[in-house]
């Protein structure tokens, strides 16, 4: 379901930019996703198909995937996190929420939960591409 909302998100998002450009017809979206993220690629391509409008109707979607860094509020360490360190029922609550990762994820110099995640949370748009 999460990634309905994403999908949804990114298609009101995209046409309201495109509306600013006037673009005509979308040709391509590239979204960066954050590993804390964790969306389900194929769950949000699917919903991206089943919901795009006629604006979006020969778009492609690219998907690049932003690491994870996080900087020690406590120490000043700065770290790059894979989440492949974390068991599956842990990366489904940072999936849901991704301030739950303060419960799990620790300092690996200082062992402190207080940390900034840097890079790595969140979707954002690297591009939107058209046709005028």
């Amino acid at each position: 379901m999460h990634e309905w909302a994403l999908a949804e998100a990114i298609l009101t998002t995209a046409a309201q930019i495109a509306e600013v450009e006037q673009l005509r017809e979308v040709t391509c979206v590239t979204v960066r996703l954050g590993e804390l993220q964790d969306a389900e690629l194929g769950i949000l391509k699917f919903a991206l198909n089943e919901m795009k409008s006629d604006l979006f109707k020969n778009a492609k979607f690219r998907f690049l995937r932003a690491k994870t860094e996080l900087s020690c509020r406590a120490c000043g360490n700065h770290w790059r996190f894979k989440k492949e360190k974390l068991d599956p029922v842990t990366v489904e609550a940072i999936h849901f929420v991704p301030e739950a990762a303060h419960t799990f994820i620790k300092c690996p110099k200082c062992g402190s939960p207080d940390f900034e995640i840097s890079s790595g949370r969140g979707i954002w748009f690297d591009s939107i591409q058209g046709v005028k």
